[in-house]
């Protein structure tokens, strides 16, 4: 089941965020995470993402570029400003620190949860930052909800699984 949370942390800024249940351990969440190639296939609201240098394997310091329907700029460059293994990967933006992208795994016995994040500057007041919420968040926010679902389906999926057994 996934969690839903729209929310305006600080002036200025709107947040979203979304979280899941995996049944997975929190290794096989990390490492499918870790393939930022491969995340405009589960983020729908991403038309890309590359690491800016990809034979490197990700980690604190690194460089990604994002394009996005996020409000800002079409192609944003990122920088991995916190890094655990298997459990946190938190992007922020190069050129403007409002921008945030934000994934954490917690380990829940056998399974585990994922909890999704993204923050981004909402220009113009108060009001132009509630309207823009309203027609641009609750769009970004529903996008967010099928995401995380998506990414439960990619990491839950096994081939050699008894009830896929005659697909």
């Amino acid at each position: 089941m996934s969690v839903l949370a729209p929310s305006v942390d600080r002036t200025g800024i709107r947040s979203l965020s979304a979280s899941v249940d995996v049944d997975s351990p929190p290794e096989d969440v990390f490492s499918l995470l870790c393939s930022v190639e491969k995340w405009p296939v589960w983020l729908s609201f991403l038309r890309s993402a590359r690491r800016t240098a990809f034979n490197e394997p990700i980690g604190l310091g690194s460089e990604v570029v994002l394009r996005s329907e996020i409000p800002g700029e079409a192609e944003e460059l990122y920088e991995v400003d916190q890094f655990i293994t298997n459990h946190c990967l938190s992007l922020v933006g190069a050129y403007s620190v409002r921008r945030r992208v934000e994934f954490r795994v917690e380990r829940k016995t056998s399974r585990s949860r994922l909890h999704v994040r993204l923050c981004y500057p909402s220009y113009h007041g108060k009001v132009a930052g509630f309207i823009g919420g309203f027609r641009r968040g609750r769009k970004l926010l529903a996008e967010l909800q099928v995401a995380v679902t998506n990414f439960k389906g990619l990491v839950e999926y096994r081939r050699n699984d008894a009830a896929l057994a005659d697909l």
